[in-house]
C-alpha cells in the first residue's frame, strides 16, 4: 500500500452509527477498505477512505477536514493505527458524555476514534486486548463476592456494573469499585494494588 495506489471502482466498507446525547441526529461513519494481493496467501484488508454523514451540519467543516486527513493517512500506507490513540485522547472542553452501559466518551472525536479502533480490530490490523485467564477468574470471583454483599441493582445507565461504580482511568467504563481495600475495575481488571 502506498499513496500511488489508485482507487478501484468498488470497495468493501462498513458503516458505524454514532449517537451522542449532545445532538438530536446521529453521525454515520463509513470506512471503505481496499483488499491488497487479493486471492493470494498475502491478502490484506486495509482502510482506504473515510466518510462521515449526518443531518446535523453544525460540525460540517471540521468533519470534512477530519475525513480528508484520515483518508490521506490511510492511503499513504504503513501503520495507521496510531490515529486511534490520538483521536481517543481528544477531550471536549464541555466535558464529554456517558454512553449506555456506563462508558465515558471524552468527545465526539474520541468516539469516532473508538469506532475506527473497532473497525481496525475487525479487519485484523489491531488485536483486541485480552485479559489473561487467571486475572479473569480473580475478577469474576471478586465481582461475585462484591455483588453478594451489595444489594444495589444495576441501572440502565450502568449496564452490568454496580450503580455506585466509578469511571476507570484505563478503559473509561464506569466499573471501578472498592474491593478488599483496593479500587479495582470490573471491566478491564485494572487495580491500584496490582
Amino acid at each position: 500500500m502506498h499513496e500511488k495506489v489508485s482507487r478501484p471502482e468498488e470497495l468493501a466498507g462498513s458503516t458505524y452509527k454514532i449517537k451522542t446525547p449532545m445532538s438530536d441526529h446521529a453521525l454515520y461513519l463509513t470506512i471503505n477498505d481496499i483488499i491488497l494481493n487479493q486471492g493470494t496467501d498475502h491478502e490484506l484488508r486495509r482502510p482506504f477512505e473515510v466518510f462521515i454523514n449526518s443531518k446535523n451540519m453544525d460540525h460540517f467543516q471540521w468533519i470534512v477536514a477530519l475525513t480528508r486527513v484520515l483518508s490521506a493517512v490511510f492511503r499513504k500506507g504503513g501503520d495507521c493505527t496510531f490515529l486511534v490513540e490520538e483521536m481517543k485522547a481528544v477531550f471536549d472542553p464541555q466535558g464529554g458524555y456517558y454512553k449506555p452501559g456506563g462508558k465515558f466518551m471524552p468527545s465526539l472525536v474520541a468516539e469516532i476514534g473508538w469506532a475506527i479502533e473497532d473497525h481496525l480490530q475487525k479487519i485484523g490490523m489491531l488485536k483486541k486486548p485480552e485479559i489473561p485467564e487467571h486475572q479473569q477468574k480473580i475478577m469474576d470471583q471478586k465481582r461475585a463476592e462484591f455483588e453478594s454483599t451489595v444489594t444495589a441493582t444495576p441501572t440502565a445507565d450502568t449496564g452490568d456494573f454496580p450503580a455506585n461504580a466509578e469511571v476507570c482511568k484505563k478503559c473509561s467504563v464506569k466499573a471501578v469499585i472498592l474491593m478488599d481495600g483496593c479500587m479495582t475495575c470490573l471491566n478491564c481488571g485494572d487495580s491500584k494494588c496490582g
